[in-house]
């Protein structure tokens, strides 16, 4: 039969034009469909950091590493709860992936960064050794250069076009239902992005999300509206990931990602709800919120009037005024003295006053033999000898995971992100990428640009791989 295009692609995100291009690099005509006015999703609004192994960039470096490794770290840090096959062929495709960005484009120096927003070679988090490819111009940098290869492979874009069904020929697709009109073709690629923008969806497949109550915030891509698990359950598809997904700890007052919304300040200690340190207070968000579960969902940053009066301008949430206007509200808690600041949040006097004393001179010292602080500060380059926290007024703020960036309940894909059905079975024509699709992404987020990698390694093979569907097709006739 005649389609419209040999491919259409369900969202403009990095997952969708990481699709998009792939296919057309392999002559096939494209059609993306985006239900936003901009394209971007939520690849444009992160850092851009992308996880990869043996990659030229680590190599050029003198890191010694491979899709094995990752494969086997990957694996452990998430118990094999994650699907294995899907889970090997992402760390394997990882490391091609970074040559494909470099080749349409993108710039990924091989230097050492400091952090997230530096490009180069960096730490990104609970890592084995460092894989955190951080691109120059970040995420809104990977979307210029997956656009200016779409523009150029001639791949037709419909913005503020939401596909609602998809069109099944059997157990095949033959293409979208896009506001009541059908666009056919054999091939279709669901990359609309999560769901951490339904709050209904949200409460009922990532029900963690509800444990920062009202301070929960949500920083993904308006698009992320769940359209794929509509999809599911109209076509019999299979979900995998549920309950699972990224939550940032972040202080009660804060409504903005770090880049707005600025940093507390070193000079702090976490307590629990004993008034004793529990955790090293700069430990990866991919494992931070594991650790407030154990203490009962919350922890106190604790921290005085230098460390306060030392925070730079500019930022939306920690500042120096914008703290004392919390401290108004009762959000933050405010005391002359520790005894005091302890009575304030409720735990015991002597137990808050032995913790600060103990992380003072541990830290005083930059060698923090509880919670290794020291070497993630270190990571960082910031200098682990931190100053004491000594000075009143003291204050003290709950920590909670109420920053949601990503969720990883998906469409169950093979390791050639091929859907497949409540019964196991491929259905024919039908791919997911980026938080679509589920099966890699698990409970523990394994190091910084891990999500955006996903979405470009998964959208390349689904274009990939329905390039390869045309073109078999074409041999057979």
């Amino acid at each position: 039969m005649d389609y419209d295009y040999h491919l259409v692609v369900i969202g403009a995100g990095g997952a969708g034009l990481a699709a998009a291009v792939s296919a057309a690099q392999q002559g096939l005509r494209v059609l993306v469909l985006e239900s936003e006015a901009e394209i971007g999703g939520s690849t444009q609004r992160s850092a851009g950091m992308l996880t990869a192994a043996a990659t030229s960039v680590q190599r050029a470096l003198g890191v010694e590493d491979s899709p094995a490794r990752m494969f086997q770290h990957y694996m452990d840090l998430n118990q094999w709860r994650v699907l294995p096959g899907p889970t090997r062929m992402f760390c394997e495709q990882s490391s091609t992936l970074i040559d494909w960005l470099v080749e349409l484009g993108v710039e990924i120096p091989a230097q050492l960064s400091r952090n997230a927003h530096m490009p180069g070679l960096t730490r990104a988090g609970v890592e084995d050794v460092w894989r955190g490819h951080v691109p120059k111009d970040q995420g809104y940098g990977l979307i210029q250069a997956l656009d200016r290869a779409r523009r150029r492979l001639k791949v037709d874009l419909a913005l503020g076009s939401r596909a609602t069904d998809l069109l099944r020929d059997g157990p095949a697709v033959r293409g979208v239902v896009v506001d009541d009109a059908e666009v056919t073709a054999p091939s279709v690629v669901v990359a609309c992005g999560g769901l951490a923008q339904n709050p209904e969806l949200v409460r009922e497949y990532f029900p963690d999300a509800r444990i920062a109550g009202d301070s929960l915030f949500v920083v993904a891509a308006p698009g992320s509206r769940g359209d794929h698990v509509a999809l599911a359950e109209r076509h019999g598809l299979s979900l995998f990931g549920r309950g699972w997904g990224l939550l940032l700890v972040t202080a009660e007052f804060q409504r903005f990602h770090h880049w707005q919304s600025g940093f507390p300040p070193p000079a702090r200690i976490h307590v629990d709800s004993d008034g004793r340190r529990c955790m090293d207070e700069d430990a990866p968000y991919a494992v931070s919120p594991g650790i407030l579960k154990q203490h009962g969902g919350f922890v106190w940053a604790v921290f005085d009037e230098t460390a306060r009066t030392g925070l730079p301008p500019g930022y939306a949430d920690w500042a120096a005024d914008r703290v004392l206007e919390e401290v108004g509200k009762g959000i933050v808690r405010r005391a002359d003295t520790l005894p005091e600041l302890a009575a304030r949040i409720g735990v015991p006097p002597a137990n808050l006053v032995r913790s600060i004393e103990r992380f003072n001179a541990l830290l005083g010292n930059g060698h923090d033999a509880d919670f290794l602080r020291h070497e993630s500060l270190a990571a960082k380059q910031v200098d682990p000898r931190l100053p004491p926290v000594e000075t009143g007024p003291f204050y003290a703020v709950r920590m909670l995971p109420a920053e949601l960036v990503c969720t990883h309940t998906g469409l169950r894909i093979d390791s050639l992100a091929r859907v497949l059905d409540t019964g196991g079975r491929v259905v024919p024509g039908l791919y997911a990428a980026g938080e679509a699709a589920g099966g890699i992404l698990g409970e523990r987020y394994v190091g910084g640009g891990n999500s955006v990698a996903h979405a470009l390694v998964l959208g390349r093979l689904a274009g990939q791989q329905a390039a390869q569907r045309v073109h078999e097709a074409g041999s057979a006739a």
